[in-house]
């Protein structure tokens, strides 16, 4: 089995590192890099049985699929693809990933959502475990979303899939209404707002998904109280490389609510390739050894 990581630019990506520690590098793993998306979906017809999608070809990947997973479907982009019998099939593990995460937020709010049995979904078989909405009693986790591109999108439909209520802002409002028509489809409210108004929701939200790959001016205008002293508060950012949540704005988060809590993106990271992987190979990937590659 050959597998693979196509996007561009993707030379400062930490897949193939994570993939070699996963499996003691028993499988080959290797960069398509090139701008052309035809050339490297090319190469994966020819020479792999797996590939990994990362920007700006998560939506041109997923056109090409022949079978889509659940969570696909709604989110419109795949960051993997994978030869089966009936043709190649698109998954999402971003979606995955981030549903991980926001799995154990939750439990660590204790003002849980609606989880059906077996919250954590099993990788190797790509299932979305889309849950019920929430009981009317319990009172609502909101999600806040900041980007909708591929990440943003796959962000919003898990935190709708677990029953949080979901506050969308992307800088086209156009995407995040569309995003809010899905996310409605699932019986799961979505306020689309403006990026202006993003401390007001900053400060609502009791999770915040941070998907914009640069720093909006509004962060820097962050009061102490915009954290919610006294509440616990969580934060997860998509961009690994680069952040926008500097190490000043999270000492003041800290200084602000001790109880808030900073997730950067190489967590994301090794979530969706602890599921893509085994989606890969149906073998489950070495935690550990990943882990200690990030």
């Amino acid at each position: 089995m050959k597998f693979g990581l196509t996007g561009h630019p993707i030379g400062h990506s930490l897949s193939p590192a994570l993939f070699r520690a996963g499996y003691d590098g028993r499988y080959p793993y290797e960069l398509i890099e090139t701008a052309d998306f035809e050339e490297a979906y090319g190469r994966f017809l020819e020479e792999y049985d797996g590939i990994n999608v990362t920007a700006p070809f998560k939506e041109l990947a997923y056109a090409k699929a022949d079978i889509l997973s659940e969570e696909c479907r709604m989110i419109g982009a795949t960051n993997l693809l994978v030869k089966t019998p009936e043709g190649i099939k698109a998954y999402n593990s971003d979606y995955l990933g981030v549903r991980m995460w926001l799995c154990e937020v939750a439990e660590g709010m204790k003002r849980t959502p609606f989880f059906p049995a077996g919250c954590l979904p099993p990788a190797a078989r790509g299932v979305a475990r889309f849950s019920s909405p929430q009981p009317p009693h319990t009172t609502p986790v909101k999600a806040l979303i900041v980007g909708l591109g591929g990440a943003g999108k796959a962000a919003a439909v898990a935190a709708a899939s677990l029953g949080m209520s979901c506050i969308l802002m992307n800088r086209n409002m156009s995407k995040a209404e569309a995003m809010a028509d899905k996310l409605g489809a699932m019986k799961v409210k979505a306020d689309v707002r403006p990026l202006s108004g993003f401390r007001n929701a900053f400060k609502e939200a009791d999770i915040i998904i941070y998907n914009i790959p640069a720093a909006i001016p509004e962060l820097n205008i962050l009061a102490d109280s915009d954290f919610n002293p006294g509440n616990p508060k969580f934060i997860l950012e998509a961009n690994y490389k680069d952040p926008s949540f500097g190490k000043d704005l999270i000492a003041r988060m800290k200084a602000g609510n001790p109880l808030a809590q900073y997730t950067e993106g190489r967590t994301w990271l090794l979530y969706q390739a602890l599921t893509g992987y085994e989606i890969f190979t149906g073998e489950k990937p070495d935690l550990k050894k990943m882990s200690d590659v990030l």
